[in-house]
């Protein structure tokens, strides 16, 4: 099942500091215990496509045929990000994706369930000005900083550019999920888990 949503942002909801986030390397089991517990956002980005390069420009959201799709490989990914997912009983609540259709697609395979959003898209450019990075910053974060439902995770899948331009960090391979918490109005970085790299549960 899935659905589109439109996001009304609270006034009282400020944009965190535009700084880069706070970095951490926790290993995989430290991240994944710290799911366990909920309260944390996982931001994955879609798994591996047929192909790398920018369509943010010529891309259609609403039409697949204009854009990068996910491989088979990529499908393979979703599912194992999902099965390791419930595997380890981490508790997932909202499920967020952009509208392009490799990001829906890793979200669907993996969870079963998802929102779109566009403000998870790409700003149309190649090359971002600074203003162009600032938009998708403001998207973005208000979807990291919102309240979690208690005893869950929200999931966001996306894209590369507009990770970086919250945190900071370019988000590395295709398929890799990001733990992230807000602390002192700020996103902390816990770590990262690459497609291949879920221990088994």
């Amino acid at each position: 099942m899935t659905f589109r949503i439109a996001l009304t942002l609270s006034p009282l909801l400020p944009l965190l500091a535009a700084l880069p986030a706070l970095a951490q390397d926790a290993a995989p089991s430290d991240l994944i215990e710290a799911l366990q517990d909920g309260g944390h956002v996982v931001y994955i980005r879609h798994a591996q496509t047929e192909s790398d390069y920018a369509d943010q420009v010529t891309a259609d959201p609403q039409n697949c045929a204009t854009q990068r799709v996910l491989s088979r490989t990529g499908w393979q990914q979703a599912l194992h990000i999902g099965a390791m997912i419930e595997g380890h009983g981490i508790p997932v609540g909202d499920v967020l994706s952009s509208e392009y259709c490799r990001a829906w697609q890793t979200a669907g395979l993996a969870f079963g369930t998802f929102s779109e959003t566009s403000a998870l898209n790409f700003e149309p450019a190649e090359e971002y000005t600074d203003a162009q990075f600032e938009a998708m910053r403001a998207r973005v974060e208000p979807l990291i900083a919102a309240p979690i439902a208690e005893g869950t995770n929200r999931v966001i899948v996306g894209h590369d550019d507009p990770f970086e331009a919250v945190t900071g960090i370019y988000p590395e391979p295709q398929g890799v999920a990001y733990v992230l918490r807000v602390a002192d109005g700020q996103v902390e970085v816990l770590g990262a888990i690459g497609p291949d790299a879920w221990p088994q549960p």
